[in-house]
């Protein structure tokens, strides 16, 4: 087994960590200095007895320097190896360690998560960044994770070409990694472990505004994709309702015609950008699901505008309807791709 961690500006709570794992385990321990100050080089030259040392010249972010350590591992061990990632301001636990790196060998095929349980003396803004993190995850891949910031994680070395492959360099990158595993049905297992949070967390480096918004970016495409369609649907509908005006089958066409053009901008927006499933099949479940809706649509808006203005119909009914429209494409649409195949015919 191998630990890599990556460390910024770190102190004496990183030096007692490599000690505690030295003593209680065998893993090999890779350490890297992600560009810290000159002030740290004597605490990270004390480790070089324990731990193979790597340097950035500058601090690159945790995700740049996860990467450094996996290209090294990936050129000096055996496929059939175990990689355990982990922080270096002492929140995980030597023991917790030992029992991810376990769960791991127990079914080397999994993505195991050393999953805190955020209870005790947990700061707030902690609790509930994880709780919103948490609940968009959630809503956005059907994927529960209790954790999904943990960096705590275990994997074989096997999987490293797909690690290297990972967008970001900083905080975004570990929540791209569980992305890419629900999307390619990699099995995820969550192994229980102590919430650690000392002197209320102030050793962390994590930005709560750029930081959150580089791993909020990558979940929210997956609503802002419909969400840009919806609008310029709507724009349409409005646009050819005004230019057919008077003609019998005035809204028949604003509806159909809007759909179909919005349809392919917001297909090409899930296939490139939000779902990344490049299968050709993909359009014809998509369009076997755009003509299901789309008569839906058509009767709502056929019996809501008895009732209303159409500009206030066609607001109401996409409300109603997108949910089911998200739904429906991440399930069934663009679902997600084995890991062997990645793409279909």
């Amino acid at each position: 087994m191998v630990v890599i961690i990556p460390a910024y500006q770190p102190d004496e709570k990183l030096y007692h960590l490599v000690l505690e794992l030295r003593e209680k385990t065998d893993y090999d321990l890779i350490i890297v200095n992600d560009g810290s100050d000159p002030g740290t080089r004597e605490l990270f030259a004390s480790l070089e007895p324990y731990a193979k040392i790597l340097h950035h010249a500058v601090n690159r972010g945790k995700g740049a320097a996860l990467k450094t350590a996996l290209t090294y591992i990936h050129d000096q061990y055996p496929a059939d190896e175990g990689v355990v990632t982990i922080d270096a301001d002492g929140q995980h636990l030597p023991e917790d360690i030992i029992r991810v790196s376990k769960a791991w060998e127990a079914a080397p095929e999994k993505l195991v998560l050393g999953s805190r349980q955020f209870t005790g003396n947990v700061p707030f803004k902690s609790r509930a960044g994880n709780a919103i993190t948490r609940f968009v995850f959630a809503l956005s891949t059907g994927i529960k994770i209790f954790d999904t910031q943990t960096g705590l994680r275990a994997f074989g070395v096997f999987r490293i070409p797909m690690m290297l492959e990972m967008k970001g360099d900083r905080y975004e990158y570990e929540i791209n990694v569980l992305l890419y595993a629900t999307r390619h049905r990699i099995p995820i297992e969550e192994v229980p472990i102590e919430t650690v949070y000392i002197e209320d967390n102030k050793s962390s480096h994590f930005n709560p505004i750029r930081d959150a918004w580089r791993i909020y970016k990558m979940i929210l495409f997956f609503v802002a994709s419909s969400l840009v369609a919806m609008l310029l649907d709507y724009v349409l509908v409005l646009l050819f309702s005004a230019t057919t005006k008077g003609m019998a089958e005035s809204l028949l066409i604003s509806v159909v015609g809007a759909r179909v053009l919005s349809s392919l901008a917001n297909y090409f927006m899930n296939c490139k950008l939000v779902f990344e499933n490049r299968s050709r099949s993909s359009i014809v479940r998509y369009y076997i699901l755009v003509a299901a809706i789309l008569a839906i649509n058509y009767g709502l808006m056929v019996v809501i505008t008895h009732l209303m203005p159409i500009a206030v119909g066609k607001i109401l009914v996409e409300l109603a309807l997108y949910p089911v429209s998200f739904y429906m494409q991440r399930k069934y649409v663009f679902p997600p791709q084995s890991e062997e195949f990645g793409t279909e015919d």
